[in-house]
């Protein structure tokens, strides 16, 4: 423990871990102190530097007449940061301690890093339920106070499993000093946020329990939304998070903490003015082609032409078309019905001579042009020294049956 004097008022103030590394500063509870902490230690003093101190009117420091102001107690951790020669510290704040740490990142967000604020509002509560508790610490104290905290702080479900852990958070509220205790609670009862911490630029995490009643999640998500880039993550606790499930407590705020930086973006303004200026370079180097235009746009219209010109072409042909084709099979069928299997001119002579001596019924007409025609078309062919034409492959082939 190091008991620091500022502006002559003790504070009671520890600073643990490796020199090299980055600070941590943690902010706890209304009704804690720098002990409430213990069980995270050996898990973030293998990252960090950690700076705990105990609130203005906690613990083991000033516990003065109030009323306090939220503004003030972020003015404290300013001032313990200067005193131990801290430039620059992350911070991890729990309840009235990430309160306090929204007005540090308003008022010097220089001295600030990343910042981690669990099961928080930008407002809580109304002024009505702070007095009465301001009235009930004052007059009853908070040995009486502490049944009802209990139940608001951790679930049914923990307080039954681990009531240990639990009787080890109340010791520290029955320990606090009820002036400090009644003068934090006007603190609280006093400050809106809600407008302020829009202009906080700082990498944020927003912790919240889901089951939490003192600091409903939906006010965490507000803070979430209302600072820029801000990030929300939710755990399956009530108010004092870090004990309840100390592990993805932990892991979400070292995750956070030790992420790699991204590569800061260029404003809106001047991505849209670079963008130009490469739309100009781009503009001026581009050869000129305007007469290539023309007549692409000649041809465009020729081709437009033609294709309203072809379909009324198209649609002709394509309707005379099976009247042709009717009018050209007809005969090649019946022809090809009638076509003889190959027969030799021995076999065709015989046929010829039995008809003429039967006195066939077949007229002449057709049967004669059949021998008369072939001798003679062989015969010019001979005499102009041509092949006699050859018979097509249909003729050749029996008719198929149907």
């Amino acid at each position: 423990m190091t008991e620091i004097t500022i502006a002559g008022e003790a504070f009671n103030v520890r600073l643990e871990g490796d020199e090299d590394k980055p600070v941590l500063a943690l902010a706890h509870q209304l009704g804690g102190s720098l002990a409430v902490w213990e069980p995270l230690m050996p898990a973030l003093l293998e990252h960090f530097r950690v700076l705990r101190w105990d609130s203005r009117g906690h613990g083991g420091s000033v516990a003065n007449e109030g009323p306090y102001s939220v503004a003030q107690l972020a003015r404290d951790a300013i001032a313990i940061f200067d005193a131990l020669g801290i430039e620059k510290a992350d911070w991890l704040g729990l309840s009235m301690g990430a309160i306090v740490g929204q007005a540090a990142l308003i008022a010097a967000p220089e001295r600030i890093g990343r910042a981690v604020l669990a099961n928080t509002a930008a407002k809580l509560g109304t002024p009505d339920i702070w007095n009465d508790r301001i009235l009930a610490a004052r007059e009853e104290g908070l040995e009486a106070m502490a049944g009802a905290v209990a139940a608001r702080w951790f679930t049914q479900e923990f307080r039954e499993a681990d009531p240990e852990a639990v009787e080890a958070v109340l010791f520290i509220l029955r320990e606090t000093s009820p002036q400090g205790y009644a003068a934090a609670s006007a603190a609280l009862r006093d400050v809106d946020q809600r407008e302020a911490i829009r202009s906080i630029r700082n990498k944020v995490l927003v912790i919240v329990g889901r089951h939490d009643p003192s600091a409903p999640p939906e006010l965490g998500a507000f803070v979430a939304s209302a600072i820029e880039g801000a990030r929300l993550a939710t755990l399956e606790s009530s108010h004092i998070s870090h004990i309840e499930q100390p592990d993805a407590f932990v892991e979400a705020v070292i995750d956070f903490l030790t992420a790699p930086e991204a590569p800061a973006r260029r404003p809106a303004a001047a991505r849209k003015a670079a963008g130009r200026r490469a739309r100009q370079r781009i503009a001026r180097r581009a050869p000129i082609k305007a007469p290539a235009k023309k007549a692409t746009a000649k041809k465009t219209a020729a081709k437009q032409a033609q294709r309203r010109k072809a379909p009324a072409k198209t649609t002709a042909a394509k309707q005379g078309a099976p009247k042709k084709a009717r009018v050209a099979k007809t005969p090649a069928k019946k022809s090809a019905a009638k076509a003889p299997v190959k027969e030799s001119a021995a076999k065709k002579a015989v046929v010829v001579k039995k008809r003429a001596a039967t006195k066939s019924p077949i007229k002449s007409a057709k049967s004669k042009p059949a021998a008369t025609k072939k001798p003679a078309a062989n015969a010019v062919a001979r005499s102009a020294g041509k092949k006699p034409p050859s018979i097509s492959r249909a003729a050749r082939k029996p008719p198929r049956r149907r």
